[in-house]
Parts: C-alpha cells; structure tokens; sequence
C-alpha cells in the first residue's frame, strides 16, 4: 500500500509514539506494517504478554512518552484493561476469517475455529454452502485456549484457525495452524491508532500552528466517484466547481450513494491541495444520528473541565476546533437535535465556539458540508429542523442520483468492486471475469439496488470470498442468485446452472446492455466482451438489426 509522501515540513514536530505489543507469529505481521508507517510515527516492537508486558509498559511510562499501544486478539484486550495509555487492537475482519478457513479447507475437511470470547454466528452459510465441517469454539485464557486446542485434536480435528496464540498452541500440539490476521486488518489498527495519537497531540497543542495529521485527511478525491453516466459527470463537475467556493454544501442521496466520498472529494479538489505543492487542511467527519444529544455536543463543540462528571482534566478540545482551516463534515445532519441545531447556527453566524461549561469565545474558520438522506424540506414543514439553518447549511446543494437511475454505470462498477475485493483476497481474476460479468447484466440491472453503492460494493465482497474458495468456478446469473437470493426477485432471466460455462450472449442479453449503454454499440460490445462483429451478427440474427 502506498504512503503519501509528505514533505519534512508537514510533519509534526513531535512523531507520535506507538508501541506494538505482540507475541508470537502476529510480530512479524507487525514488522512489516511497521515499514510503512515509519515516516509517520516512532514505533517500537514489545514482544511480550499479558502480564510481562504491563509491568514492562509500566515501568517504562514512569519516565518515557507513549501516545498509543497497538496489540490483538486476548492480549490486547488484557492490555486495554490495564494501561493508562490508549490501546488500539488489531481485529480479523470477515475477509481474514473467510481467508483463513479456505486455506485451512485445503489441508482438510475438518476445520477447528478458536476466537477469543465471540463465536462467528455468519460462518453457517459459508459452511453449508461449500459443506465445510467447522467446529467452532471460544476462550478466555491462555490455559482455557490450550484446553480447546486439545479438545479439538481428541475430536479428530487436523487444523485449526486462530490468532498467534492459537496457531502456536495447535503446531505444539501436532496440528496444522493457520493464521487468521491478514495484513489489511493490521494496517487498519495502525491507522486507527495515528488518528488516535494524533487527535491528542492536536487537542493538547490547540493555539500552535500544528500541521495536519495524515489520518485527518480525506482520502477519496474525485476519481473514486466512479461511473460515466451523464448523472455522475454532472456530479463531478459541481463537485470541481463547489470546491473553489469557501460556502456550506448540503449533499443529499438516498443511504450507500456516497455522501462522505463526495464530501471528501469536496475537500481534496481544493485548489490549495492540488498541485505541487500541497497545503495540509483537515477533513474531521462526525455522525450527527449516532451519538445522544448530550455526547453529540460536547464532540462537535467541546468542554472545559469540570464541565459535567467524568469530564477530562484540563477540558477537551470539540470537533470543531479540530477541523480549524479544514472542513467539518456533518452527516446525518437531518438527525440533530433541534436545541443543537441552533448552537450550530450560531457558530455558523458567529465563526466562533463556546465550549460546554465555557464562556470564552474560541475563533474558528472551518468550511461545513453536511449530508442527509432524508426530506429536509418535510422536516422543516414539521418543525423538526430549523428553516434558517437549512438555508444556511444548503448555500451550495447537490444531489447524488441513487444506483437505478443510472444503470449504464452498473457492470464497470460490479467489475472494479469485485476485482478489488479479489485483490483483498490476494485472488488474481479469472481473465473471463469481464465476459462473465457481462453476461450477467440482465440480472444486475434489472435489480433495484436500495441500498445503492454500497449494497453492490458488500455484494461483490461476498461474492469475491466464494470465487476464491472455489477458484475454478465460473462467475454465473446462479451464482449470484446462490449468494444473493434477493437479486432473483425482481424480474431476473432464469438460472444456469454453475457447471455450465458462460456461453455467447444472446439477443436478449445484448439488447438488455445496449439499452443500459444507451444505444452504444462499441461500449455494449466492451461490456459484453466480445466483437462489435459479433454483436452485429447476433442483432441481425434476432431481427434486431
């Protein structure tokens, strides 16, 4: 993965200091997603457990400075309990087990899975579907994880998947391990735990002209608005166009359309973050209907100490100060309590904030974009959000068109989705894999997708874990409808069965993407991959021509 390159003048002054605690086969994990963040932050390596490494963490504290400790599994959770220091710890995504068990399918049929504390409930229709055997089990300590190791082998189980202290436990005793972290979900933790330390050092520094921590960038930029569908052009071009302008945005689309994408990209086709030379600004985005009245306010606008029980020595700085020079990112606005509402307005007017349990003024020059995927103008007629800050807020508006009004956008979005989440997989694609998506069109565009986006990106997830358990299995309209039933509900052609390779479209197939391409027969050729000749032939064999 690549860094950014950022110039010595953009960094802090003061890296921050992680500490990565592992033992184990998770240290050379470690190590090598250490290379990668060595510019960014001052890591070092602690190979010890559980109670080893708090007396050691401890006793260093006393006279060195740790911004944050990265660990995992059972460890970390022990550390996170027993640490005056924040520890941010490394968890296998549903890739890494899903990974992990078709490794583990090809040494044998029987599989043993020991999590720490949680079972994976979401196992059974994998299982099922490729009629693994997986014995799944938990445990709490080291003593109850080797216990469960050996249950396993007197059960006749050959291999078990687990974290380092699982995979070592299973080798000691006679069996295949297989390891369940991959280097996506610890490069996760080290960026979560730069964001972290960095919003501390940003909080603790508040007044000092302090350069923008790389985990408060934006990290999408136009390109990641993918799509060339007259719909999205037009979304690109007014989002070149509102980022010249310093005034509100209010985005608005239905859930997965890609609000935040948008908001971001917003914010990096900035005239001062392209070029050359880049200026560094924050992007500090917040939910506004995730968190309760109380927590939403003392996040976006801060408090002093004493403010409330419990509240932090020294008070803490909000959100908003946090974004100053850079863009605060409201989403979910549609969902704000009203009294919040008209503390936001008031900053808006004012440019300055008000801690809670505070009477200074603290000036900020921050740019709002907030996004809703609800009717504001309903909300405003029902006396649930303010007209003037609905105004306020909407200065520039645009709005995301949802997945089914721009169905020619659906295939290369499918194709792209799925050949990155293969690539997450380290799966290559089959070379077919363009063919096969085309010869599935007629079921995804007639699909409604209301979950837009981001229900095709999760569904091109899921299927990349099956294609890469089965790798010699073609990409097929039963495959899809296998997998994801509720694509089969809405008019789709019939089934094929898997076995059967993805045969020449015919007519219907064709003018079902031509009709999507909008009557481009080159794009529907490329689409379908295969010859404008052939496609030629086939209309004129159907008629059509």
């Amino acid at each position: 993965m690549k860094r950014p390159a950022y110039r010595d003048a953009d960094r802090p002054a003061d890296k921050p200091v992680v500490w990565t605690v592992s033992v184990s086969r998770l240290s050379e994990l470690f190590r090598d997603i250490t290379l990668e963040f060595d510019d960014l932050a001052d890591i070092e390596p602690i190979q010890l457990g559980f109670d080893d490494a708090v007396r050691h963490i401890r006793e260093r504290l006393a006279t060195e400075r740790c911004d944050v400790v990265i660990s995992a599994g059972s460890n970390g959770a022990y550390l996170k309990s027993r640490l005056p220091v924040p520890v941010i710890v490394a968890r296998a995504s549903g890739f890494d087990v899903m990974q992990a068990l078709a490794r583990a399918r090809k040494l044998t049929p029987r599989i043993g899975l020991v999590t720490y504390q949680e079972t994976v409930p979401a196992l059974a229709e994998f299982q099922q579907m490729f009629g693994l055997d997986i014995v799944q089990r938990t445990y709490a300590t080291e003593e109850d994880a080797r216990a469960q190791v050996n249950d396993l082998k007197a059960a006749g189980i050959e291999a078990i998947v687990g974290a380092g202290l699982i995979t070592d436990l299973a080798e000691e005793a006679g069996l295949q391990g297989v390891f369940i972290y991959s280097s996506a979900s610890v490069r996760q933790a080290f960026e979560d735990a730069l964001e972290l330390a960095r919003l501390t050092q940003l909080e603790s520094t508040r007044g000092r002209s302090l350069p923008v921590a790389d985990t408060l960038r934006a990290r999408h930029h136009l390109n990641d608005l993918r799509g060339e569908s007259p719909a999205m052009e037009a979304v690109r071009h007014s989002i070149t166009l509102f980022a010249r302008s310093p005034a509100t945005v209010l985005i608005q689309g239905e859930t997965g359309t890609g609000k935040e994408l948008a908001a971001q990209a917003i914010h990096r086709a900035h005239p001062l973050m392209q070029g050359k030379v880049q200026v560094a600004h924050p992007f500090v985005a917040v939910n506004c209907g995730a968190l309760a009245e109380s927590l939403l306010e003392s996040e976006l606008f801060g408090y002093e100490e004493g403010a409330f029980t419990g509240s932090r020595r020294g008070g803490r700085a909000g959100l908003f100060e946090a974004a100053h020079r850079g863009t605060l990112f409201l989403d979910e606005i549609g969902e704000m309590p009203l009294p919040l509402q008209t503390r936001l307005l008031r900053v808006l007017e004012e440019r300055e904030v008000v801690r809670v349990g505070g009477t200074r003024p603290i000036p900020v020059n921050v740019r709002i974009i907030s996004a809703t995927h609800c009717d504001l103008d309903a909300r405003v007629r029902e006396g649930r959000f303010r007209a003037d800050l609905y105004y306020r807020l909407g200065v520039l508006r645009l709005q995301l068109p949802p997945l089914r009004e721009r169905r020619e956008d659906i295939l290369n979005l499918a194709e792209w989705h799925l050949k990155h989440a293969l690539a997450a997989l380290d799966v290559r694609p089959h070379a077919n894999l363009h063919a096969e998506i085309a010869h599935c069109a007629p079921l995804l565009a007639a699909y409604a997708w209301p979950g837009n986006v981001r229900e095709l990106r999760n569904m091109m997830e899921r299927l990349a874990l099956f294609l890469a358990a089965e790798p010699l299995q073609a990409l097929t309209p039963a495959l899809i409808q296998g997998i994801a039933p509720e694509i089969g509900t809405a008019g789709a052609p019939p089934a094929i069965p898997q076995s059967e390779p993805a045969p020449l479209p015919d007519a219907q197939d064709i003018l079902a993407v031509l009709q999507l391409c909008r009557g481009n027969r080159a794009a529907a050729a490329r689409q379908l991959g295969i010859s404008r000749t052939t496609l030629w032939r086939k209309l004129k064999e159907a008629g059509a021509q």
